[in-house]
């Protein structure tokens, strides 16, 4: 079976300090991708750097703030970006395909599927996808983590072997390597847990947005979907075939579960919750540990106006996110029923579809 590995590239790794282009980046890059795909890799490429490609040519002095700005900025560094791939990519006869994304196309279970099966054809072909954000239109690009995000969703989607988020650091520190000259790297990480929280600073460098948190947040969505991630450095010819094999300058942080369902997927990362219900202890173990339905008699608060059908997140007493789940009542209905035993729901309503307010098929644990 061929291994299918996504490569996210982020922009300090392909311009300069000062912004624009690095084309000996890109060229080294399109080599390292190169040699994946003789060794019967397939690949697939996420990319930053249309901002800080851009806002020099179109005038900027530095990297803008303004979202208009970025935006300008990112429609004439988009054009520039590509242009350096396709060009460094063909002189090693291999073909590129521009996928342009928003968090739009991820909420609609239509879109995304129609998106997958375009690049599962591109990759029959023998193409490298290249997937960016479309800066231009998306008011989200801020939130979206440098597309470390959009890397772990592809990832996921097309049941990838590996994540590779190659950055200019080389991994995950106890500290701030820069101002801490003992902290130590992690080589491995098992779980995600709030330490490893607590330990990411923000964003490390002036021509990218996203941070180390961002990545681990990306880690986190990968695993969860059975994606084992590395995030590190790759530099040097070699380093990126050292990174796949689990061998790089980096932090590898694994994963114990096997491939989410695309359904999973799209609950869990890409829908849009339009409410929240707050459980109480019994129903956070029925869900967490007991694999069961949550039923009416756990829940406790309502937040949020929904119809059933609609996605909403579930918070245990502590306010913390339990995960998300498609519901089954209207949030008057469910007003109406909160906390009542369900020999009570159907004298109190009439007849209902169905009687958990969340089907166990509908759920996915984000905890």
């Amino acid at each position: 079976m061929t291994t299918r590995i996504v490569v996210k590239i982020g922009s300090s790794s392909l311009t300069g300090t000062e912004g624009g282009l690095n084309h000996e980046a890109v060229s080294f890059f399109a080599s390292e991708i190169a040699e994946l795909k003789k060794n019967g890799c397939e690949v697939l490429l996420v990319t930053s750097g249309a901002v800080a490609a851009g806002f020099r040519s179109i005038g900027y002095p530095t990297r803008p703030k303004l979202l208009h700005e970025k935006q300008a900025a990112a429609a004439v560094g988009q054009v520039l970006l590509m242009q350096a791939y396709q060009e460094a990519f063909a002189k090693l006869g291999i073909t590129t395909a521009q996928i342009l994304l928003t968090r739009t196309d991820f909420c609609s279970r239509k879109a995304m599927n129609n998106a997958m099966m375009t690049v599962e054809e591109l990759l029959r072909q023998g193409a490298v996808p290249v997937f960016n954000e479309n800066d231009t239109v998306s008011v989200d690009e801020l939130k979206f983590g440098d597309n470390d995000t959009l890397s772990a969703l592809v990832a996921n989607l097309l049941k990838a072997s590996r994540l590779l988020v190659l950055t200019d650091m080389d991994g995950l520190y106890s500290g701030d390597p820069r101002k801490h000259p003992d902290a130590v790297r992690y080589q491995f990480v098992d779980d995600i847990t709030p330490e490893i929280y607590a330990i990411a600073g923000g964003a490390g460098s002036s021509v990218g947005t996203g941070g180390m948190r961002s990545k681990i947040d990306a880690a986190k969505i990968a695993t969860r979907g059975g994606v084992p991630v590395f995030v590190g450095r790759a530099t040097e010819p070699g380093d990126l075939q050292l990174a796949a094999a689990g061998t790089g300058r980096g932090t590898y942080f694994a994963t114990k579960l096997s491939s989410l369902p695309v359904k999973k997927q799209w609950l869990g990362f890409m829908s849009t919750p339009l409410g929240s219900l707050y459980v109480d202890e019994g129903a956070v173990e029925a869900l967490l540990h007991g694999g069961h339905s949550l039923l009416p008699v756990g829940v406790k608060q309502i937040e949020g106006n929904f119809h059933a059908g609609d996605v909403v997140e579930v918070l245990g007493p502590d306010s913390k996110l339990l995960g998300r789940g498609i519901v089954n009542y209207d949030d008057s209905q469910l007003r109406s029923i909160q906390g009542l035993p369900s020999r009570e729901i159907v004298p109190k309503l009439g007849e209902v579809h169905r009687l958990e307010v969340i089907h166990r098929d509908e759920w996915i644990t984000l905890r």
